[in-house]
């Protein structure tokens, strides 16, 4: 019987928080093995004394018990790796703690016990809710409390982060303090962590036996890249999808190239293979690494380049301005991070909620839409009720390339980094791209969104039980047919359709059911389909 041992369980950390909490010192005082990025080597961030980008680092325990006896029996393990992705917490850095948190099992949020919850603290805690399905509060800086008021001022704070985390998905999250660096960054290291075995033990009870498939094609999020004399060029990164071996060829799409797996590491050891979840140093033959500082490496051909593209929408509820049609935001998709102009739709009136159904089918070209000149807040008929579907077109400023049902966030990052206000948006699932260049005229014309117009006019005579001769609604030479079926209201109540022009002067006939009397107005609505410069009409039928 063939051996399916795997000796080490990866299992990745998100260590998140705003600037200055000190999430690279907790990061060094639980690590082992540093990784290309880790502990702020990054000459900027030395200078400026903060994360400039993904710092990873690992270390290796004992597999916990909840592990051994909840473990799936094909594949046993003999360690557990936790491996931390350090993400920066300085407000203008965002965009990368968007693309790290997207690679975590486990969100370690890190609050400086003093100042407790801020801006980017808010932010952080937002992304861990759309990425994350767990997470530990880790209360640092604990030694520079007075001795005296310590335990008082944990426990105050503690009760203060539940407070604010009853109403997220992390209301009964575990909250510990530490001390990751006594005396501050600066300070020697003479003195221990405290609180640091602690965590140890809280975070192997916090984890879980993460989902790893290592069948599909490959994608693997590249957030490092540099060559090495004489054996090529290394990609070091988390594999988000499927599996990678020696001797594969892999495809680079924004460089529109292949390359063949020349060796694989994993925290500098070698290895022939690596799965889903796992973080590898990938060595393949050599192209220039300044072309790719950071995106996505697949199985050739699996992904795809898009110009534009139709994503679910949810606006996040803590971000205060206006989500605006045709207004530019921030849009983070797969790990790249573009500008895009937003069109948002949403269901026609009178149209019943689609029944409960995947992603995949939320959307389709087969139904009609409606404009919207924004998105649309507080829809619900009642408390229990469905909110209605809204979706969003995303017209990219440059093409972008990701993966189908990717998550997708909007932000407004250009927002002052000093205001105390949520710069994400909203945030969604691509349902869509539009691969092609020309896709405002290949494309779009399948995406029926429609506006309503509202014309008023009035009614001539009525001429039988049924019909009614209107009049100051069409030029003469309006080609009328273009409305025939569209649907008229009558000022004392009736309703009919337009069905047909009366005479060369613009009138026009109007089948009315159940006509009761004479009426000396109407309002016609009329809805106008189209996007961008395609523009024609329709009616309700």
């Amino acid at each position: 019987m063939a051996d399916n041992r795997t000796p080490t369980l990866n299992f990745n950390i998100g260590v998140l928080g705003h600037v200055d909490s000190g999430k690279t010192s907790l990061a060094r005082a639980l690590s082992s093995t540093a990784s290309t990025a880790a502990f702020d080597k990054n000459p900027q961030s030395r200078e400026r004394g903060i994360t400039l980008d993904l710092g990873f680092s690992s270390f290796t325990v004992d597999l916990p018990d909840q592990l051994r006896e909840s473990g799936d029996h094909r594949r046993r393990y003999d360690n557990l790796q936790f491996t931390l992705v350090d993400c920066p917490g300085h407000a203008s850095l965002i965009r990368t703690i968007i693309g790290g948190a997207q690679i975590i099992d486990l969100m370690m949020l890190v609050v400086d016990v003093v100042k407790g919850v801020q801006t980017q603290t808010a932010e952080c805690l937002l992304i861990g809710e759309l990425t994350c399905p767990r997470m530990v509060v880790v209360l640092n800086k604990t030694d520079l409390l007075p001795a005296n008021k310590r335990q008082s001022a944990i426990e105050k704070m503690t009760k203060r982060l539940h407070k604010t985390l009853e109403k997220t998905r992390f209301k009964d999250c575990p909250v510990i303090a530490v001390a990751a660096k006594p005396g501050g960054p600066e300070a020697a290291d003479t003195e221990e962590p405290q609180g640091v075995s602690e965590l140890i033990e809280l975070l192997k009870k916090q984890t879980y036996l993460p989902r790893r498939d290592p069948g599909g094609d490959l994608l693997m999020a590249v957030d490092h890249c540099f060559s090495i004399r004489g054996q090529g060029t290394v990609m070091t990164g988390t594999i988000l999808r499927g599996s990678l071996a020696i001797n594969d060829t892999i495809e680079i799409p924004a460089l529109k190239v292949t390359k063949k797996v020349k060796s694989i590491q994993m925290f500098r050891k070698p290895v022939s293979g690596a799965m889903q979840g796992e973080r590898v140093g990938v060595c393949v033959t050599q192209f220039d690494p300044k072309l790719l500082e950071r995106g996505l490496v697949c199985t050739p051909g699996s992904l795809r380049t898009v110009f534009a593209a139709v994503i679910s929408a949810r606006k996040i509820g803590y971000f205060k301005g206006s989500l605006s049609t045709r207004a530019k935001f921030h849009i983070t998709v797969g790990h790249e991070t573009v500008m895009a102009r937003v069109t948002f739709f949403g269901l026609l009136p009178d149209t019943p909620h689609p029944e409960p159904c995947s992603l995949e089918t939320a959307f389709t070209f087969d139904r009609e839409y409606l404009y919207q000149e924004g998105y649309v807040t507080g829809q619900r008929e009642s408390s229990s009720g469905p909110e209605p579907e809204q979706w969003a077109l995303l017209e990219f400023e440059r093409p972008v390339t990701c993966p189908l049902l990717c998550l997708v966030i909007g932000s407004k990052l250009d927002t002052d980094i000093h205001a105390n206000a949520c710069r994400l948006a909203f945030q969604g699932r691509l349902l869509h791209g539009f691969e092609d260049k020309s896709y405002a005229e290949t494309g779009l014309p399948r995406l029926l969104i429609y506006k309503t117009k509202h014309r008023e006019g009035q009614v001539e005579r009525v001429t039988d039980d049924y019909t009614v001769i209107g009049r100051n609604l069409f030029k003469k030479e309006t080609n009328l047919q273009i409305f025939v079926g569209l649907k008229v209201t009558l000022s004392t109540g009736e309703t009919g359709v337009i069905e047909g022009g009366f005479g060369q002067s613009g009138k026009f006939k109007i089948r009315v059911q159940d006509f009761w009397g004479s009426a000396d107005c109407f309002q016609d609505v009329v809805r106008v389909v189209g996007l961008t410069s395609l523009v024609t009409f329709s009616g309700f039928l």
